[in-house]
């Protein structure tokens, strides 16, 4: 059984940092390329950062580059998302997800983390 689990949400003022942890199990973690993605309610899903199973190559959407790092420890079975310099509109549910494919698209993504609660505050 697969499963991805997030961690190190909160709630932190503008401009603050928090970083993301997520942990999986029951999948050989160094075969999938992770993604992180973010909802916040009335929105739709998106797609915020993502790294190559060799951890090689990264990729951002265009609002967090500069200020988000993504990561991974394959020995740890772990991806990060460090996220600096927070804004308001950062605020929103953050999950990971596992994928086969070079893809930024959710559909594409075969397991997904419950996810965790970020507020940046103003």
């Amino acid at each position: 059984q697969v499963q991805l689990v997030e961690s190190g949400g909160g709630l932190v003022p503008a401009g603050g940092s928090l970083r993301l942890s997520c942990a999986a199990s029951g999948l050989t973690f160094s075969t999938y390329d992770m993604g992180w993605f973010r909802q916040s309610p009335g929105k739709e899903r998106e797609f915020v950062a993502r790294i190559s199973w060799s951890g090689i190559s990264t990729w951002y959407t265009d609002s967090v580059k500069g200020r988000f790092t993504i990561s991974r420890e394959n020995s740890k079975k772990t991806v990060y998302l460090q996220m600096n310099s927070l804004k308001p509109e950062d605020t929103a549910v953050y999950s990971c997800a596992a994928s086969p494919a070079v893809t930024t698209a959710p559909y594409q993504y075969d397991y997904w983390g419950q996810g965790t609660q970020v507020t940046v505050s103003s």
